[in-house]
């Protein structure tokens, strides 16, 4: 028997799917503004609706302006959502008011942060967060300091929330969690020492301190992380211990934003890896829904078999998915020179797929971050069960291409919707691994094992492989192909399980 993924989108993270996480968070900080003017209007906020609208205005109209600005004399594309962001941040850093002075610093503070993504890069990938940067460098010239007033219990309401929906889209929770759990640690034992009472100084620390924020929205920033998760949790534990540090330099104070900029500095020292430029070789037809792009990069590129590549592809009037998409990466690391990407082709795509496709050989795109744990295990001796459901397959290509000649105990199930759409069917049957093919009609293909139409349930799993419980088991594909796999594999017994939802299918 099989079992296939539900019809409709049920899943949280097929709901989250249908923006970037850029755009996404654009949508939620607005969320967050306008929650702030009913505080405000409702008399919860100290900070009257103009002071707040002033500020917005200026915060988010200084980084547009200066975005445009750079990209005329770069003679590069401004990315829209990107500065919405960070406008938006610096609204819920500094102090609100309609005051020429303060607004002053704020329009400062977003030119610098907006410049600082092109001054302080490396290889086009700027190192540190940009409302950081501002926040940090305006506080130098005395002109004013980031105050974090969305530490306040009426935003917290909307805040915990928002920043959840943000960590859980971008799968850092887990990074997350370790920053307020490390910097409320120390912050707790900080009062209790100077005699505060448990039940205040947890109260102070939930409701004045800007933990959730900046967990949610700054430190968890995509092009400022480390590819690795360990390497993500360690920033995290660094960055929650100096925030609740009082440490100083000479006249300079430790300040959250201090505190998240060392965090970046160590993520750079960690691997993070600059942007490159991606030249297009070829574009090859997988399937009849499904295409491979090669491209040349301008220099090699690092990554481990399983990561995914983010590209940047700027195009005019892009839709709510933005003009950044992340794909994994088909080809071998040992192979540097090209790097090729599998993608599926929708009937009506979004504009960025479509400007992808659209592309011709010479044609070039940005590669703006390398990352993922989708990683086999090291010990080649620990059996593996992939699991991929259509071009869930992608990242299991680069993987076997990797170990292609290795002697390992590989299974690969794998789901498509019709022979057709065996994506490197050809390539598959001649690797070493054992394969278990899911489609409505048996492809024929000699060594593989036809298991019907639609995914394995529990049933099927534990006759084909009787071993689960002892395996590695990894799942790409749609986030609903994801949901029902893991639900199979653990009714067979499978424990050790890693995920790879496409959002976005």
């Amino acid at each position: 028997m099989s079992v296939s993924a539900p019809a409709a989108p049920r899943t949280l993270n097929t709901f989250l799917g249908r923006w970037t996480m850029y755009r996404f968070t654009v949508w939620v900080l607005l969320a967050l503004a306008a929650w702030s003017f009913v505080l405000s209007f409702a008399g919860v906020l100290f900070y009257t609706p103009a002071e707040l609208g002033a500020t917005a205005a200026t915060a988010v109209a200084s980084t547009l302006i200066t975005s445009r600005v750079a990209g005329l004399l770069l003679r590069t594309r401004p990315q829209t959502d990107s500065s919405l962001i960070t406008g938006l941040l610096l609204y819920f850093l500094f102090w609100p008011s309609t005051e020429g002075a303060q607004l002053g610093a704020v329009a400062l503070a977003g030119a610098v942060a907006t410049a600082s993504k092109y001054l302080l890069a490396f290889r086009r990938r700027h190192i540190f967060n940009p409302a950081a940067v501002g926040a940090f460098v305006v506080a130098l010239t005395g002109l004013g300091g980031a105050v974090w007033w969305v530490a306040t219990p009426g935003m917290l309401i909307a805040v915990l929330p928002a920043a959840v929906l943000v960590l859980y889209r971008n799968r850092l929770l887990p990074m997350a969690g370790i920053f307020v759990l490390t910097a409320a640690a120390v912050t707790l034992a900080r009062f209790l020492a100077a005699g505060e009472s448990l039940a205040g100084a947890l109260t102070t620390i939930a409701v004045s301190y800007p933990l959730v924020f900046l967990a949610g929205f700054m430190l968890t920033e995509p092009l400022t992380l480390p590819p690795l998760r360990v390497q993500r949790l360690l920033e995290a534990a660094v960055v929650g211990v100096l925030f609740s540090v009082p440490l100083s330099l000479g006249p300079v104070m430790m300040s959250p934003e201090l505190a998240l900029l060392a965090g970046n500095l160590l993520a750079f020292a960690m691997g993070q890896r600059g942007a490159v430029r991606l030249r297009l070789l070829e574009t090859r037809e997988l399937t009849p829904t499904a295409r491979e792009l090669v491209f040349e990069p301008s220099r090699p590129v690092r990554f481990r078999a399983g990561q995914y590549v983010e590209l940047a592809v700027p195009h005019f009037e892009p839709d709510s998915r933005g003009s950044r998409r992340i794909f994994s990466i088909t080809t071998p690391p040992a192979e540097p020179g090209t790097v090729a990407v599998g993608l599926r082709v929708a009937e009506s795509g979004s504009s960025f797929k479509t400007a992808l496709l659209r592309m011709r050989p010479g044609a070039e795109v940005g590669a703006t971050a390398v990352a993922g744990d989708f990683l086999l295990p090291r010990d080649a001796h620990t059996p593996v069960l992939m699991i991929a459901s259509g071009i869930g397959i992608t990242p299991f290509i680069s993987q076997l291409r990797q170990i292609r000649g290795e002697d390992r105990d590989m299974v690969l199930v794998y789901a498509a919707s019709s022979v057709d759409e065996l994506a490197y069917a050809g390539e598959l049957r001649d690797m070493n691994v054992r394969v278990l093919v899911c489609t409505p009609s048996d492809p024929g293909i000699s060594g593989w094992t036809w298991l019907g139409p639609g995914l394995p349930d529990a049933a099927v799993l534990s006759r084909e492989i009787p071993d689960i419980s002892g395996r590695a088991v990894y799942v790409s594909g749609s986030p609903r192909a994801v949901a029902a796999a893991r639900k199979a594999v653990r009714g067979a017994g499978g424990r050790r399980i890693r995920t790879d939802p496409f959002l976005g299918y």
